[in-house]
């Protein structure tokens, strides 16, 4: 891991386009600011990780093709 010290108002940039601005550091809270082209996904980390379960969850479902028919059948 990177370890990097910042203060207000610096950034850092990552590849070419992606840019972590410090907005404020207040309550022993950092404001970021990131600018990034729109096709980079960006989560916080425990919403990304609540994402990775919920797929790997939908991945392990069985399929009821027999109720699925039936929702479908119904529209």
């Amino acid at each position: 891991m990177l370890v990097l010290t910042r203060k207000q108002n610096e950034s850092i940039v990552i590849g070419k386009d992606i840019e972590v601005k410090i907005l404020a550091i207040e309550d022993g809270k950092v404001k970021l600011g990131i600018e990034a082209p729109r096709d980079i996904e960006i989560y916080r980390k425990e919403i990304y990780v609540e994402i990775e379960k919920e797929n790997v969850s939908a991945i392990n479902q069985s399929i009821n093709m027999d109720a699925l028919k039936k929702m479908l059948i119904k529209k």
